[in-house]
């Protein structure tokens, strides 16, 4: 049985083909699950009582708009095999609704394109693909430029030296959640460490007031290189789909899906509070450099 029961679609609000719908319709007909499409959009246009005639024929077309768009995406997709169900959500709060949703429905995983926000916008206010990252509990695949509809090369990025993400159990759940999808579309899974020795020169250690030999650095790196050798044997990866990479992740990851045509990286969102939340982490900053998609998934025990 597939692990994805039901699909949620966030529809682009234009309500256009985009490469999300692409993604949820060919990962629901090849996993047999239900897919529910919902369109987050502007409410109702205000009727003013001294233009009541001029609004109302203006909220009627409005309204009818989407109400022609759920029946004619209802067939259109049910044409196709498909165990779905269409529906347009006036919303002032998208995330609260979308989150209200994911409550009620219970689905396995949320599918919605990247919204490329400016970058000075970004600065003054979070994005809503970011406050999903954050917020949601379930998986989130932000779905950027496709190549295929279903994912032909899907990599695992992973860190086994962080602390955070080994006793939480995140490097697990980000594999056996790559695994799965892999499995689902008949595609190889990558495993990728993205690993940076800069923190450890800027330290405050007594090693590095004393300088840092090449004895040092290489014992340093052999000890990751262990702990990622050991993370991929639990979860049977083979050495060929091992990338053991020196550089900053997102930069590193980056290159990594261009050069192996990746489709899907899945990374892991981590709890964080403070200055910490302010700047975001990793899976934000790749969602917006790398060319590829993104499925993040959450840290088990966090609320």
């Amino acid at each position: 049985m597939s692990q994805y029961q039901r699909l949620l679609l966030v529809c682009d609000p234009s309500l256009q083909q985009s490469p999300a719908l692409l993604r949820a319709v060919a990962l629901a007909k090849t996993a047999g699950s239900a897919l529910d499409v919902r369109a987050y959009v502007d409410p109702v246009p205000v009727v003013h009582l001294w233009q009541e005639k001029v609004d109302d024929t203006e909220r009627q077309r409005y309204l009818r708009r989407y109400c022609r768009w759920e029946a004619e995406e209802f067939d259109r997709l049910s044409e196709l095999g498909l165990e779905v169900s269409v529906k347009a959500v006036f919303s002032t709060h998208p995330l609260l609704d979308i989150l209200r949703t994911i409550e009620d429905l219970k689905p396995d995983m949320l599918i919605k394109d990247v919204a490329l926000e400016p970058v000075l916008k970004r600065v003054f206010m979070t994005p809503l693909d970011c406050h999903l990252l954050r917020e949601c509990k379930i998986p989130v695949h932000l779905v950027n430029h496709i190549r295929y509809s279903l994912p032909h090369r899907i990599v695992a990025a992973v860190d086994p030296f962080d602390p955070s993400t080994h006793i939480s159990g995140l490097n697990d759940t980000i594999i056996q959640t790559a695994n799965s999808l892999a499995l689902q579309c008949d595609a190889p899974l990558h495993l990728l460490y993205a690993y940076d020795l800069s923190p450890a020169f800027n330290s405050d250690a007594p090693l590095a007031g004393g300088g840092w030999g090449v004895d040092i650095i290489e014992e340093l790196r052999q000890s990751l290189h262990q702990a990622f050798v050991t993370l991929a044997q639990r979860h049977g990866v083979p050495p060929e789909r091992r990338h053991f990479i020196m550089g900053l992740p997102v930069p590193v990851i980056g290159e990594f899906v261009e050069q192996y045509l990746a489709d899907v990286v899945v990374m892991g969102t981590v709890h964080r509070v403070g200055f910490d939340r302010l700047i975001g982490s990793n899976t934000e900053r790749a969602l917006y450099s790398i060319p590829g998609s993104i499925l993040a998934v959450r840290q088990h025990g966090r609320e």
